[in-house]
């Protein structure tokens, strides 16, 4: 895969970007006021938080550090976040590593210069990835699963090396310790991955915990959404701008068996509610309720779910292990396109009647794909509780 690089200004020293490797975590304990866990562990880099406030940091001396090397491995389906942070100089020094649409995204500020590097093989593909990053003379040097992944060249005095390696380093994972807006390449930092058995140069200090509670990590993940019942995500209908002479297209891929509670509603505000589509664990149905219309369907072996709204026509298309159906409903006069192009929908809830969040019967369950009008949505993307997991179920 093609590397491509965004230097903003020549003879960065790259010494301390190697000097900002140092975490891990086993996570998944109650809440302690100053917890510490082990560099060598698991953490799940996504829990609630604000989002660019670090999940865990640590600090040691720079005159404690003998090894350019760390390695880490990392598993997401995530295209986008912050892995982890590292600064000297409290701060104006200071090196991030993330992702940006599946690839590996290096950022540095050493001595006020700058540069960011974005290349390198997809990462977002679920799998475990061994990533090592290392000092070699003038050269930072990421290998993912022993290949070269990003190289970046950057040139410094040996009076900048000595400066850099007296005082205090400060190392953050899954967030960042300066204003974001010093980074030239802007993201959004919240990733929902893991990542475990870290080996950060050679320190053995402690992470102190910044956290209420870490979240677990998952043995065995699949792509999609996670709703675990306890909220929802809003989209404004608006963004979804639906085209003269056609209609609204939604689809749902999912193991519906394993679902209870609200996929989807759909309402305008100070209006009834326009649609519903409800799974019931107990009785193993689906329920589509538009209107006066109710559509019901056995949830077993249902593998897919398209809905489709015209002027005065609905379509539920379902498919299933050995066969497909389609239920065509005649409707006239529903107004749907004009509460389409002013209302709400909402995933994994029922809406409430104001204009606020206040929603009541979340779904518990793993949407696997989402689709409207033939997009995929990114729920980081939106107003949702965030307890919901965007991009992978555990399996």
């Amino acid at each position: 895969m093609a590397v491509f690089w965004k230097p903003m200004t020549a003879g960065l020293l790259l010494t301390v970007s190697l000097t900002l490797l140092g975490w891990g975590v086993e996570g998944q304990g109650g809440k302690q006021a100053k917890k510490v866990v082990s560099g060598e562990a698991t953490v799940y880099l996504g829990q609630d938080r604000d989002i660019w406030r670090p999940i865990i940091h640590t600090a040691s001396n720079l005159s404690d550090i003998s090894s350019i090397k760390s390695t880490f491995q990392l598993r997401t389906f995530d295209p986008e976040g912050a892995i982890f942070y590292g600064d000297t100089k409290n701060g104006d020094d200071w090196f991030v590593l993330g992702l940006k649409d599946g690839l590996p995204l290096m950022q540095f500020s050493i001595g006020g210069n700058h540069v960011s590097a974005e290349g390198g093989p997809q990462l977002n593909d679920g799998k475990w990835h061994k990533l090592e990053v290392s000092n070699q003379k003038n050269f930072v040097i990421l290998d993912v699963d022993g290949s070269k992944g990003l190289v970046v060249g950057m040139g410094g005095s040996s009076k900048q090396t000595e400066e850099v390696l007296t005082g205090e380093l400060r190392l953050a994972l899954g967030g960042i310790l300066i204003d974001k807006e010093k980074m030239m390449i802007q993201f959004d930092p919240k990733m929902d991955g893991c990542v475990r058995e870290g080996s950060w140069l050679n320190l053995r200090a402690p992470w102190e915990v910044e956290v209420e509670e870490l979240w677990p990590c998952y043995q065995d993940i699949i792509p999609g959404s996670f709703f675990p019942g306890t909220g929802f995500a809003v989209f404004n209908t608006s963004v979804f701008p639906v085209e003269d002479g056609k209609g609204v297209k939604i689809e749902f891929r999912g193991n519906f068996t394993l679902m209870h509670g609200t996929i989807l509603s759909i309402r305008a505000p100070g209006q009834e509610m326009m649609l519903t589509l409800m799974a019931n664990n107990n009785t193993q149905e689906v329920t589509l309720t538009f209107g006066s219309e109710k559509i019901s369907m056995k949830s077993d072996n249902l593998k897919k779910l398209v809905i489709t709204f015209e002027e005065e026509m609905l379509q539920v298309f379902q498919v299933r292990d050995k066969f497909q159906d389609l239920q065509i409903k005649s409707v006239s006069n529903s107004g749907f396109l004009t509460t389409w192009r002013n209302g709400r929908i909402a995933f994994g809830g029922l809406l409430g009647e104001g204009e606020d969040n206040v929603g009541s019967q979340f779904l518990t369950g793993c949407l696997e794909m989402i689709q409207v009008m033939g997009r995929d949505l990114d729920l980081d993307f939106t107003v949702k509780h965030p307890s919901i997991v965007s991009h992978s179920c555990p399996a």
